[in-house]
Order: C-alpha cells, then sequence, then structure tokens
C-alpha cells in the first residue's frame, strides 16, 4: 500500500503546501551532546552503549559506517519534547563492546542487540530508524520482530529485495558495490582499504566539515575497532552476484507503517532499488526523496528530514 511518494522540494499541491509549511517552521538549535543521558543495555555479556533524550513512546536510532550515535543530533533534538529517542553505538563502535569473534557481528547479533535496548528501557515496542547499515539492522529486526516493531524508518538504504534486484542488474549499483567487496576481502591494517587510504579515525571521519563535530568523530572512531567494522562487512554484506541472474526474494511482507527517506546523490546506493518496495509492504508506506541530499541524508538535508520524521511520527504514536 503506498501511501505517499514525496520529493522534496514538494510541488504545489493541498500536501505539499502542507509539508512546505511545516519545513519552513524554525527548529531547534540545542545540542544533545551536552543534555543526552548515557547508558548501556546488555546482551549476553555484550554492553550496548546509547544516549537517550526525551520522554514518550520509544524511538530506537541505528547509525552506519563509518559513524556513531551522534549522527542523528538533529533528529534527536527535533523528536526530543514528544518522544524518548536512544540513538545506539552499535557493537564494535565508540563506546559499545568490540567481541574479537567474527561471528559476533553476524545479523542475528547485531539485531539482538537492539532487542536488548529496547528490553533494558522497560519497552515491548519501538519506532525502530535506521540509515545504511542501522538500515539493514532495521529492516531485518522488522522482520524478525514485528511485534517489537512499532514503526520503521529506513534513510538510505533500499529494501532487500531492491537492493539485491541491483545488485544483480544494475551495472552502476555493481560499481558502487566495489568498496564492499575491497572492506569484505581487505584488513582494516591495508593501507588502501578505506577508498585508497588507510582507515584512521581522521579518514573516516573525512566527511564531516564542521570542525567541532569533526572532534567529536574521531575521538569515537580513536575508541572504536575498525576491525569490527569491516567484519559487518565481511559477515552480511552479500558477494556480487553473477550479472542477470534469478533474484532471491526472501524478505517477508512488512506490516507496519514505514517511512523511507533517500538522498538522489548518494554514490553508494542507487535510486532504482527503491523501485517496488511497495509491494512488500502491506502497510502505510511513505517514501521521501531529497534530490540535493547524499548518502548521509540526516546530515546533508537535516532540518528536511527532522521535521519530516517528527510530522509522520505525530500521525503514529
Amino acid at each position: 500500500m503506498i501511501t505517499s511518494l514525496i520529493r522534496l522540494p514538494c510541488s504545489c499541491s493541498v500536501f505539499g503546501i502542507l509539508l512546505a509549511t511545516l519545513l519552513s517552521q524554525p527548529t531547534g538549535s540545542a545540542d544533545v551532546w551536552k543534555e543526552a543521558q548515557h547508558g548501556f543495555a546488555d546482551n549476553k555479556g555484550i554492553k550496548i552503549h546509547f544516549a537517550a533524550v526525551g520522554d514518550g513512546p520509544l524511538v530506537v536510532m541505528i547509525h552506519g559506517f563509518p559513524d556513531f550515535w551522534y549522527t542523528w543530533r538533529h533528529q534527536m533534538d527535533a523528536l526530543k519534547n514528544d518522544f524518548k529517542v536512544v540513538a545506539i553505538d552499535q557493537r564494535g563502535y565508540n563506546k559499545s563492546a568490540q567481541p574479537a569473534s567474527p561471528e559476533a557481528y553476524d545479523m542475528p547479533h547485531l539485531i539482538s542487540d537492539v532487542e536488548a535496548v529496547i528490553r533494558h528501557h522497560g519497552e515491548e515496542k519501538a519506532t525502530i530508524i535506521g540509515h545504511d547499515w542501522g538500515g539493514a539492522v532495521a529492516w531485518q529486526f522488522a522482520f524478525s520482530h514485528p511485534r517489537m516493531t512499532r514503526n520503521l524508518v529506513i534513510l538510505n538504504l533500499p529494501h532487500p529485495n531492491g537492493f539485491i534486484r541491483e545488485l544483480t542488474r544494475n551495472h552502476v549499483q555493481r560499481s558502487n558495490s566495489a568498496y564492499a567487496q575491497t572492506f569484505k576481502k581487505g584488513n582494516a591494517s591495508d593501507s588502501d582499504v578505506f577508498f585508497g587510504r588507510a582507515m584512521t579515525p581522521e579518514n573516516l571521519a573525512g566527511w564531516i566539515t564542521a570542525p567541532d563535530i569533526r572532534l567529536r568523530y574521531i575521538a569515537a572512531f580513536e575508541k572504536s575497532s575498525f576491525d569490527s567494522m569491516l567484519q559487518i562487512y565481511k559477515r552480511n554484506y552479500p558477494d556480487l552476484p553473477k550479472l542477470n541472474t534469478a533474484i532471491p526474494q526472501n524478505a517477508v511482507v512488512l506490516k507496519c507503517p514505514t517511512l523511507m527517506f533517500h538522498g538522489l546523490e548518494d554514490q553508494a546506493l542507487h535510486s532504482d532499488g527503491l523501485n517496488n518496495t511497495w509491494d512488500w509492504i502491506d502497510a502505510e508506506f511513505t517514501l521521501v526523496t531529497i534530490p540535493e541530499a547524499g548518502h548521509f541524508v540526516q546530515n546533508d538535508a537535516a532540518e528536511k528530514v527532522s521535521k519530516t520524521l517528527k510530522w509522520w511520527l505525530m500521525d503514529h504514536r
């Protein structure tokens, strides 16, 4: 079921005017870095760090690569007056545990970390929000834990069926995914593993331009395990399929309200992967595309994402 397909900026329609009015309203500027409450959820001995603000229905946010909980700072600030917002560090990142076993980074363990965070806060369900690898975890959490998923919000990661289809048939997506195959085959110590450069805190934080924010990212990556980051790719990213082979359709049909954002300038995940998503969601589905934003859409178009997210969540409390 398709509720709405939105391209920001919107065309001039009644819906577009209403959303444009919402987007024109001022947003807060508080820095959640200073006000977030920090804690750890225990997942069978694995400690998962989180930062939390606000009170209300639980929202759990999951970052991607290379990132940490602070990537959600704009959205946390926007939601904190109406929701309890909990942004996690995935295992291997920042203050979360960094188990040495490669198997510890298999998707079921990443999913169970999210479940542990929800249980830690005394809840049985939450809105699950994920970007990039956090989006992969969020998709799989919703598939495997439908009763714990109030709503699903995905940023710049197509549905698994759409992604594997493009990886099988789309030459651009296959080329865009070359870096992931390098991560799968390489080691964190290789001098050229990270887009021709070494994995260093400074290089990993290269996409952050604001000096004060960049310093916080560098500090977080200094605490992180680069081996752990790559293990998530090694254990979960699909091998490059043969071109034009049969496309598996393995994901179950979702039955929870779903919101997707996609920055159309993403150089890693082609927007063609969004096609037919509506065939795999048997619930309200809203797709928002933002032409001027790239892969890190929650930062590139922070105000648009934050206000649209709040508007949508207020209607799905």
